[in-house]
């Protein structure tokens, strides 16, 4: 017997997939678009690359702690390679806790203990460790899937022998740098939002979420966190919006009115075809299961007589 469904698990993701198909991009507060300075590359390049020898070694070592006694594949430490560097992949988060700081004629990358909010300075980081990588993320992976390398002798492969990010010296800083700015811790919340949103990537419609606001998301966090007083009324069929999706949209009202009531007749529409297909597919399997219940007895017999 398949188990149920929790009903609060079903609700946020029905109600976020719907979301992403029916709220205009319009009505949806866009965050900023951010890029990384070019011009500070050459900069840190060298600290990149260290770090980023650094992180490779660190994770392939938790990976094989979690799958052990079974062996790390070079097909996973391929993985880990190809995102290492791509901030929309958790092998990435550790790009989000440096900062860059200005000292003299140098800039230093600073790590610090949490992860803060990516501006121009985390995606500089980023595209840095991507030129670094480049496409040497496959011989990087057979290094350290075959020759098993301490953290020093995987920074020297990567960063002096492979991409010579190190092999000369950084230039000194232009006295008339623009300084970048400052390192602003990302809230709890956010964080957390942002690693469950990732982790629906996979889902159908869930690459829509970026449309909604840092607001959107966090009043959405809930969705099915319903009381089990509702169970009742959800078993019968009456389909009705979540109260924190209702929250959401009531705070939108002063700029939608059409689209408002749109949205909820077609989440009540789609709720209502769900249903009935949901109670089709259950009759068919019921049939089906009791007609093989009565074939079975049948089949054996006649397959007796004939012997």
């Amino acid at each position: 017997m398949m188990a149920k469904p929790e009903k609060g698990t079903v609700l946020a993701l029905v109600s976020l997939l719907l979301l992403s198909t029916w709220f205009p991009v319009s009505h949806c507060a866009k965050k900023p678009v951010t890029v990384g300075r070019k011009e500070d590359i050459p900069f840190i390049r060298c600290q990149v690359c260290e770090k980023l020898a650094s992180q490779l070694h660190d994770q392939v070592q938790k990976k094989q702690a979690q799958i052990s006694p079974k062996k790390i594949s070079e097909y996973e430490i391929i993985e880990i390679a190809e995102n290492v560097c791509n901030l929309k992949k958790a092998e990435a988060d550790w790009i989000l806790k440096i900062d860059i700081v200005e000292k003299g004629d140098k800039l230093e990358l600073v790590d610090e203990d949490t992860e803060g909010i990516c501006n121009s300075e985390c995606k500089t980081i980023e595209k840095a460790c991507q030129e670094v990588m480049g496409y040497s993320d496959t011989d990087v992976a057979e290094y350290l899937y075959k020759s098993k390398p301490t953290v020093d002798s995987l920074i020297d492969f990567i960063c002096k022998d492979l991409t010579g990010a190190c092999k000369k010296k950084p230039p000194p800083l232009p006295a008339d740098r623009t300084p970048g700015e400052a390192f602003m811790p990302k809230p709890a919340k956010e964080a957390e939002m942002e690693k469950m949103l990732r982790s629906m990537e996979g889902m159908p419609g869930a690459p829509s979420m970026k449309m909604y606001s840092r607001d959107d998301l966090m009043n959405m966090k809930n969705l099915g966190e319903d009381d089990d007083d509702g169970d009742d009324e959800d078993e019968d069929g009456d389909t009705h919006i979540p109260s924190k999706l209702g929250k959401v949209l009531r705070e939108k009202e002063g700029k939608a009115g059409d689209w408002k009531q749109k949205l909820k007749e077609n989440i009540k529409t789609t709720g209502e075809v769900l249903k009935r297909h949901a109670n089709k597919i259950s009759n068919r399997v019921r049939q089906w299961w009791r007609g093989t219940k009565k074939a079975g007895p049948k089949k054996a017999k006649s397959s007796k007589s004939e012997l």
